[in-house]
């Protein structure tokens, strides 16, 4: 078995299965710490099972998974990350302010008024809306709020998937930045999204997974010199389209 402490994230050989049908066959990965990793694909092709398979939400039915050197069947393990779901929906009865408390108070954390507000601003969050119950947010707020709290919990990995939905040109910018900060401060990123040219500023390494296997692992720059493009989506086309169906 694969161990290594400079990983924060080890994928090795995943399986998984619904049912009959396979969504993932022999999927290997690594994510370094203070790596910010993006996760490609088409709708359908695993990506959210994949996560989930990481997360222990869905069992793989062969391979393993270790986070910062612990199996991740172990709860141990995931005491260091931090998840985003792809469509998240906050408790409609809740302010903001009681969600955020709730999250940090499962990973022993008190709750801070003036980081949350000093948090919100940087995710173009109106820390006003704090108090508000959650049932009136837009759905841009909503997935603000559930970053904000993400973020809020300062774990040593974050798993975001699909974090740029709903949100508008001006909170993809503030939520780069906010990426980027984490990053900065020693903390890794594992995300998924659809929005290649986000994922191509930001990312250090991006995976293609295509028909349940990863097809490319590597850098960005790296996978647009080799389908000889500027573009991220077109190198990514030329990727799905020459992997074998």
């Amino acid at each position: 078995m694969v161990r290594d402490m400079s990983e924060a994230l080890i994928v090795d050989g995943v399986t998984t299965h619904y049912g009959k049908a396979a969504i993932l066959e022999n999927v290997s990965l690594s994510v370094t710490n203070s790596e910010i990793f993006g996760l490609i694909g088409l709708n359908g092709v695993g990506k959210t099972t994949l996560i989930k398979s990481i997360l222990t939400l869905v069992k793989p039915t062969a391979g393993s998974v270790r986070i910062f050197g612990e199996d991740h069947m172990d709860p141990v393990s995931r005491a260091k990350l931090a998840y985003l779901p792809e469509k998240f929906q906050p408790p409609p009865l809740l302010t903001g302010a009681e969600f955020i408390r709730f999250s940090m108070s499962s990973y022993g954390l008190d709750y801070d008024l003036t980081h949350a507000s000093e948090m919100a601003e940087n995710l173009g969050f109106d820390p006003a809306s704090l108090n508000e119950r959650m049932g009136v947010y837009s759905k841009g707020m909503s997935q603000k709020l559930g970053l904000l709290a993400t973020f809020m919990t300062g774990q040593p990995l974050l798993i975001l998937d699909e974090p740029m939905s709903d949100l508008d040109p001006k909170a993809r910018i503030l939520l780069k930045r906010q990426v980027a900060k984490h990053r900065e401060d020693g903390n890794t990123i594992f995300l998924s999204s659809h929005i290649l040219a986000d994922l191509d500023e930001m990312c250090d390494r991006v995976g293609i997974l295509h028909n349940g296997t990863l097809a490319y692992d590597g850098t960005p720059a790296a996978l647009k010199q080799q389908a000889d493009t500027e573009s991220l989506e077109h190198a990514f086309l030329e990727v799905i389209e020459g992997h074998a169906a």
